[in-house]
């Protein structure tokens, strides 16, 4: 028995260092880039060397850091330049090539959003949907999985714990939980939140950015304001307000909590039908 025992331990042992060999050398596989000599070796041979020995030649091939960190590098670079042609298209797929997921594409534009700016980022986010959607969605037949192939971030689960301050099905899907808190919250159509106030004694409030469909904001005793994807609506604190879907839209947005002094969410009472019924 002992020595069977024995034995399947060293034939474990050989396994698990045979599987850490492929994975090392896939990880450490070389990287070639011809793209230099292909289009411009005869106009530009110098550059073409530099472009494919020295940057990806030498630079990618770097075993100082992982290539999939340095696709997220690369792409982080590009955006905040605001280069979105061809260059990040292909260093998005080389992202995706490298095991970067959509849920790490989606946190990682988000993030740099902040400081490059948002413009930047929904630009670089129209190319990311079309490289990450590819072949992800192969037959969509509801409504629902139609709004969800349509945006980037993920409708996430029934929003249950906060169901009896919405009219109609709702759901929640975190995008952040650290430094800033983003959630995507996804409304059915004729789906709304209950008015309500974001209290603060300093700073504080909200803020929502549409990222699909089509639905509205509206404060007390104003008319509301359509939002659509790109959409960006400030809500200060201590006013009363609502938001949600269009009467014939699923409607998605990004909420993301304002940091501030003594805060505290006041949910009241809910929209009406002939409230809401006013809408267009």
């Amino acid at each position: 028995m002992m020595k069977t025992t024995w034995i399947n331990c060293v034939a474990l042992a050989l396994l698990a260092a045979q599987a850490m060999s492929t994975a090392q050398e896939t990880s450490m596989k070389k990287i070639t880039q011809t793209a230099g000599r292909d289009q411009l070796g005869e106009f530009a041979p110098q550059f073409a060397h530099f472009n494919d020995d020295i940057l990806f030649g030498e630079n990618w091939n770097n075993v100082d850091l992982d290539v999939k960190t340095r696709c997220m590098l690369t792409v982080t670079a590009l955006m905040s330049q605001g280069i979105t042609d061809s260059s990040l298209i292909h260093h998005l797929q080389n992202a995706k090539n490298n095991g970067v997921s959509k849920p790490e594409i989606a946190a990682l534009i988000t993030h740099v959003a902040f400081y490059a700016g948002w413009p930047k980022a929904w630009a670089a986010f129209r190319l990311a949907k079309d490289v990450w959607n590819e072949g992800d969605v192969p037959h969509v037949t509801t409504d629902k999985e139609r709004h969800a192939a349509a945006i980037f971030f993920p409708i996430g689960e029934p929003n249950d714990a906060f169901a009896k301050y919405f009219t109609g099905q709702s759901y929640l899907a975190p995008v952040s939980t650290e430094q800033v808190k983003i959630f995507n919250v996804t409304f059915e159509p004729r789906c709304r939140n209950n008015w309500h106030i974001h209290h603060a004694t300093k700073g504080g409030g909200q803020m929502l950015i549409g990222v699909g469909g089509r639905g509205y904001y509206q404060e007390w005793g104003k008319e509301p304001v359509e939002i659509r994807e790109g959409t960006v609506i400030h809500i200060p604190a201590n006013v009363k307000h609502w938001h949600g879907a269009a009467p014939d839209s699923w409607f998605s947005h990004l909420a993301i909590e304002i940091d501030g002094e003594d805060t505290s969410n006041e949910w009241l009472e809910p929209v009406t039908d002939e409230e809401y019924n006013q809408l267009h």
